[in-house]
């Protein structure tokens, strides 16, 4: 029978094989066993932090190297060192490993609340971000020379929160700046247990003595005149000092409503970006991305009938995916065409909508705060035509309407839907607000 100590030293090769060269050098080096016996291992770590990190990532890799030695299983524990020793008087000795850079940004990268997955290798990138992605990737690499701000928009569940923390993890693992990486949520939070504790200073350390400040969803900070200015000044010092800022909305600067017009300028300052819904190429792309992450065989059948249903938002679409997965698993059923529609159904069936004339009058009527008989009138203002061309124009675009129908539906002739379609399409490429309109209303059409 294999002792444990030599099953042990024959898995090293396997879990090498297993999590790659760099990711055994940073974690699996200098880690050391203290106690065996027949069925039960136990293995001894640096600190808190490397013994949380080798649970959650190594430990049903290094049971199931065991398992194949040995042909048992074996109960594996993961304690720290001075937990087993310090006890007896004896002083734990220094571990080569707690002094990496990789381990030191793994660490950082928990202490922030950084997802580790978040990286620019798992990133999708295709016609819909690759503008977003490659200022990111930018200003990863040479930060506050390439673009500061960087301001990154576009609806939820497209990728800005994946790109935001790319840029933060690659900082961490290639440099030694210091980052701070929060929604506007927590920024707000912070500051006012701040107030209330009467430590205003050391909050204004943590955000104002760093190299980078990356913060999510800065449209939240319009409910608060007392956010905004600690923002202010914030963003500031940090600038002044040629320090990097990443910001994220759901809409461009100029369309914040309630930030004060000082930081919508100061937004603007750098480069801004948008992220768009991906086309299908795209979401196919992304579907294999998660299948290859998640180690699982999916058929391209599958892969391309869920990304022709979810069209949108890409937590939608990985969700989608885990969905069909995990009831294939459990189930022991194999992963198929009928399955997937089985277990799709009420996505897709929220994923096909019918969208009317009079439905798309109505939302950009109230989009623009008139009525639907402004929209029907001979009005020619600005503030009415506008609208009308605009419903013109996505009325041709998500309804199969003639242009004779379309006219007949605005008291117009089939000339001025020609012209007003023409016209929009122009005004999307030269007008950041126009093409954030449009797509506001697509979004809200589309839900």
């Amino acid at each position: 029978m294999t002792s444990l100590l030599q099953a042990w030293q024959n898995a090293q090769s396997s879990i090498k094989t297993k999590i790659g060269d760099h990711a055994y050098t940073t974690w699996f080096v200098h880690l050391n066993i203290a106690e065996q016996a027949q069925d039960h291992l136990v293995l001894i770590t640096p600190d808190e932090f490397f013994k949380n990190w080798m649970v959650e990532h190594y430990l049903d890799i290094i049971g199931a190297a065991l398992r194949e030695e040995t042909g048992r299983n074996i109960v594996v524990d993961i304690h720290i060192r001075k937990d087993l020793l310090c006890a007896a008087g004896e002083r734990p000795s220094a571990v080569t490993t707690a002094s990496t850079p990789e381990y030191a940004a793994a660490k950082k990268t928990r202490t922030l609340n950084l997802q580790p997955r978040f990286t620019f290798n798992n990133f999708v990138v295709g016609n819909s971000n690759r503008m977003a992605y490659a200022a990111s990737r930018a200003v990863a690499n040479d930060p506050a020379k390439a673009y500061n701000p960087l301001f990154i928009y576009g609806q939820s569940g497209l990728g800005k929160t994946h790109l935001m923390q790319s840029i933060a993890n690659y900082i961490l693992e290639t440099n030694d700046k210091t980052c701070a990486y929060v929604s506007s949520e927590q920024f707000a939070n912070e500051l006012i247990g701040a107030i209330q504790n009467k430590s205003t200073g050391a909050f204004r350390k943590k955000f104002r003595h760093i190299d980078v400040l990356l913060i999510d969803d800065i449209q939240f900070i319009s409910k608060s005149p007392t956010m905004q200015e600690e923002f202010f000044h914030t963003f500031n010092d940090l600038h002044n000092n040629h320090k990097q800022i990443i910001i994220s909305s759901d809409r461009p600067p100029k369309e914040l409503s309630g930030i004060e017009d000082r930081l919508v300028t100061r937004f603007c300052w750098g480069l801004t970006t948008d992220i768009q819904p991906p086309d299908l190429e795209t979401r196919v792309a992304i579907l294999r991305k998660k299948t290859e992450l998640e180690k699982v065989k999916v058929p391209d059948d599958i892969i391309y009938f869920i990304a022709e249903q979810i069209k949108t938002n890409i937590r939608e679409l990985e969700g989608a995916m885990i969905r069909v997965v995990a009831s294939s698993l459990l189930e022991e059923k194999p992963v198929s065409l009928n399955l997937a529609k089985t277990v799709l159904k009420d996505m897709i069936q929220g994923s096909i909508k019918i969208v009317s004339v009079e439905m798309i009058q109505q939302v950009v009527a109230e989009h623009y705060k008139i009525t639907i008989n402004d929209l029907k009138s001979k009005k020619r203002t600005q503030n009415i035509a506008l609208p009308r061309q605009i419903a013109m124009y996505l009325i041709r675009k998500l309804t199969r309407h003639s242009l004779p129908e379309i006219g007949n539906a605005f008291g117009k002739d089939h000339t001025t839907v020609m012209h007003s379609y023409k016209k929009i399409e122009e005004d999307i490429n030269n007008s950041a607000e126009i093409k954030y309109s449009i797509e506001k209303l697509f979004q809200i059409l589309n839900q």
